[in-house]
């Protein structure tokens, strides 16, 4: 008898604990964005752009579709290891090959190479910044950035 009373008043002090409306109508803070999130738009962006580059310049086809297909394979890793859906649609790049008319291929890939150094070094940041089960995930990533550097030559 004694053990249930005991219990009844638990229940009942924790019944009023959780009714007493001393975190009643406060909604949860937002989850924190994950910080690989970044990465995906970059990984997309970075594809984006060598695709408008093969576009204008078709000779280039052999030389840049391969890190175009190894930027959408980081950004689908990305959004696997961050539970995040990448868009049906590709967000037009930021700067595209044909945009000022006579763009060479050279200064193309000039841009290009400037767009890697800069996603190289964002994945270099968040590399040192994130957990250790993601740390060779977007290492390797940064990794790749690099190599495409020296294809980018």
């Amino acid at each position: 008898m004694v053990r249930a009373a005991a219990l009844v008043a638990l229940v009942g002090t924790t019944g009023s604990l959780t009714g007493c409306g001393l975190f009643d109508g406060e909604p949860d803070p937002p989850p924190a964005p994950d910080p690989l999130a970044p990465l995906i738009g970059g990984a997309l962006d970075l594809a984006a752009r060598y695709e408008a580059t093969i576009a204008a310049f078709p000779e280039l086809a052999d030389r840049l579709r391969p890190l175009a297909e190894a930027h959408r394979a980081h950004a689908a890793e990305l959004a696997r290891v961050t539970r995040t859906t990448l868009p049906s649609a590709t967000v037009a790049p930021s700067t595209s090959a044909g945009d000022s008319g006579a763009v060479t291929a050279a200064a193309t890939l000039k841009q290009l190479r400037e767009a890697e150094q800069q996603g190289r070094d964002a994945a270099a940041k968040v590399c040192t910044e994130a957990p250790a089960d993601r740390a060779a995930l977007v290492g390797s990533i940064t990794a790749a950035r690099a190599s495409h550097l020296e294809v980018l030559r």
